[in-house]
């Protein structure tokens, strides 16, 4: 037995990912880092008696080569003598329709998959193919974008699926580096497909695996997976704690239900014969740790999207209004209760359009304004427009998709120069914006996260042409009939 297939079997073993005579339906993608672990599965099978099932599910983003994948997936299914399953669905036009993100919407529609396949199977367990290095990498671009401990802790040996709580996640590959991968299927050639959209950087993960993290590898620290996935455990360690103590807090003002919640936490835990301290604090007594995830929770279980620009505004102001989307508000009262409210502050327009930037050049009008945009190489002489209404802006950072919006409560900038982002409202008020005038004010926003344009002011720090950029977006705009 190879050091691999020792190391993950150690690892279901340890961690219970998998029971002995247990049924299993594999998450296969056709990449290396999936096909590996199906035969890994294979080969330790026959020792714990394990049924497993096959799953593929198409995108079908990438035309012939999405069928391909399916069709080398289904293929190895049959020479391993394995049940095969497949989905599919257009996930471009899913994402359009439900204005999502492609990502998003590719994780939703795979997720509803196979929880559904595994359902009709009788099928509790999932196994997917994630490693340290997807670790490594989930890691910094939850540190870009402002994560706390919780998110900065990464994926778990094992999870609920999120559309699914009878359907377990596990991942027994999530110590192991995809060099590790990539050398256990060349020794037993293990067949895979390489996607090409991996090498693409206008996507944000690829940018951090192929550009900053060879970068922290050879300039500042040779052994970085080792030093983050470390820090990983420490940090989800502690989250865990500080989750448990907001929802023991929660607990505790829910009623007979959640007392007896408390009771069992205090009898597993402390071993205790009085209540923990925290239980009994006022909310603005808690530890601010305490309070954010206290929020947190609470705004999650309403469905409402948690950032930590709302968090801290609920948490320093009890009964103020929030707004977090079309026609809703937050409040936090002073016992730390979150409500969310059928209504919005007065002034804010909720209307948006996603506009897809996958052409060469195109055109659209929002709010009364002509937009129209093209790409370049950036070797190309830049002439500067001396032109109002146009301004360049690095291709690869601000991606495929954009979203064209009104301001937002709680909306953040980075005008080129500042040396962080500040709030737009604050913006406004610094340019002697009328207060009337800000509603009708349009920002452009981009797929991952960001706004790189705000119209009337000047362009974002983060999405700047530098010496760095391969290609320009240049973006004019015109006002047609406001």
């Amino acid at each position: 037995m190879t050091d691999l297939l020792q190391r993950v079997e150690q690892n279901i073993l340890d961690r219970h990912l998998l029971k002995d005579g247990q049924s299993v339906l594999v998450a296969v993608s056709g990449g290396v880092d999936s096909m590996t672990l199906l035969h890994v599965l294979q080969a330790l099978a026959m020792r714990h008696r394990w049924q497993l099932t096959v799953g593929h599910y198409n995108h079908q983003l990438r035309g012939r080569s999405s069928n391909a994948d399916e069709k080398l997936v289904r293929n190895t299914a049959v020479a391993l003598k394995l049940p095969f399953i497949a989905g599919r669905a257009d996930v471009q036009r899913f994402a359009d329709t439900s204005k999502l993100s492609i990502e998003m919407a590719a994780r939703k529609l795979r997720h509803e998959f196979f929880a559904r396949a595994a359902r009709e199977r009788k099928i509790s367990v999932v196994p997917l193919a994630h490693h340290a290095d997807d670790q490594v990498e989930l890691f910094f671009l939850r540190v870009l974008r402002g994560a706390g401990g919780e998110g900065l802790a990464g994926m778990k040996w094992r999870s609920r699926s999120p559309v699914d709580d009878r359907v377990t996640l596990v991942r027994p590959l999530l110590d192991v580096t995809r060099t590790e991968l990539r050398e256990f299927a060349r020794e037993k050639k293990v067949r895979f497909r390489e996607d090409a959209t991996n090498a693409r950087l206008d996507l944000p993960r690829n940018r951090v695996r192929n550009e900053l993290l060879p970068l922290l590898r050879s300039r500042y620290q040779p052994a970085l997976s080792r030093t983050i996935l470390r820090l990983m455990e420490i940090v989800g360690a502690e989250a865990e704690v500080v989750g448990g103590m907001a929802q023991q807090w929660i607990g505790s003002r829910r009623g007979d239900e959640s007392q007896m919640e408390v009771k069992n936490w205090k009898a597993k835990s402390a071993k205790k014969a009085e209540t923990p301290d925290f239980v009994s604090c006022n909310f603005n007594e808690l530890p601010i740790a305490v309070q954010r995830r206290v929020l947190q929770s609470q705004l999650a279980q309403l469905g409402v999207w948690v950032d930590f620009d709302l968090v801290e505004q609920l948490r320093y102001s009890s009964n103020i209004p929030v707004s977090v989307s079309p026609g809703f508000s937050v409040t936090r009262n002073v016992a730390g209760r979150v409500n969310l409210r059928a209504q919005a502050p007065d002034g804010f327009k909720f209307n948006e359009l996603t506009v897809n930037l996958s052409d060469r050049a195109g055109e659209v009008n929002f709010n009364g304004i002509k937009f129209n945009w093209k790409f370049e190489s950036a070797k190309k002489k830049l002439s500067l427009d001396q032109r109002t209404g146009c301004e360049y802006f690095d291709a690869a950072r601000v991606g495929g998709r954009i979203m064209l919006r009104h301001w937002r409560a709680g909306d953040r900038f980075q005008p080129i120069g500042l040396k962080s982002a500040v709030k737009l409202q604050d913006l406004f008020m610094n340019q002697k914006i009328p207060r009337s005038r800000r509603h009708d004010l349009v920002v452009a926003e981009a797929a991952h996260g960001g706004i790189f344009w705000v119209e009337n002011l000047r362009v974002s720090e983060s999405f700047k042409l530098t010496p760095a950029t391969r290609r320009r977006l240049v973006w004019r705009w015109r006002c047609a009939s406001r």
